[in-house]
C-alpha cells in the first residue's frame, strides 16, 4: 500500500480515481489544484503524486517544478493525468516520472501507479507513457 496526493480540478475525475486507487489497496488523499496537493505533499509525505496537468491556482507542470525543486521530494514519483496532451508538450511533462492519458482505464491507472512505485523516479530519464 502507497500513500498518494491525487490532484485534479475536475471533481468527477478525481472522486473515480481516488475510488479506484483506493480500492487498489492505497491509501489517497485529494487536492483540487496544485497549491493545495504541494500542501498535502508537505503535510503527509506520499509515496508517489498523481495529478492533473491543467488546474487552477497551481497547474500539475508548476506543482512537479516545485517538487523537483526541493531536496526532500525531488526524488518523489509524479505520474501526469491529462486528457489535452499534444504531441509537443513534452518539453512541459519532461519531470515527470510517467504520463497517463485520459480517458484511461482503471487497470492502466493501477498498472501505471505499481510500474512507477516499483521503479521511482529517475532524474533526467524521459517520461514513461503508461500504459
Amino acid at each position: 500500500m502507497a500513500t498518494i496526493v491525487l490532484a485534479d480540478d475536475e471533481r468527477d475525475i478525481l472522486a473515480v480515481t481516488q475510488r479506484l486507487l483506493t480500492r487498489a489497496g492505497h491509501e489517497v488523499v485529494v487536492a483540487a489544484d496544485g497549491a493545495a496537493a504541494w500542501e498535502a505533499i508537505q503535510r503527509v509525505r506520499p509515496d508517489i503524486v498523481v495529478s492533473d496537468i491543467d488546474m487552477p491556482i497551481m497547474s500539475g507542470t508548476d506543482l512537479c517544478a516545485r517538487i523537483r525543486e526541493h531536496a526532500e521530494t525531488r526524488g518523489l514519483p509524479v505520474i501526469f493525468i491529462s486528457g489535452s496532451l499534444m504531441p509537443g508538450d513534452t518539453e512541459a511533462v519532461a519531470q515527470a516520472t510517467a504520463v497517463l492519458r485520459k480517458p484511461f482505464l482503471a487497470r492502466e491507472l493501477t498498472s501505471c501507479v505499481e510500474k512507477v512505485l516499483q521503479a521511482g523516479h529517475v532524474e533526467g530519464q524521459e517520461p514513461t507513457i503508461c500504459p
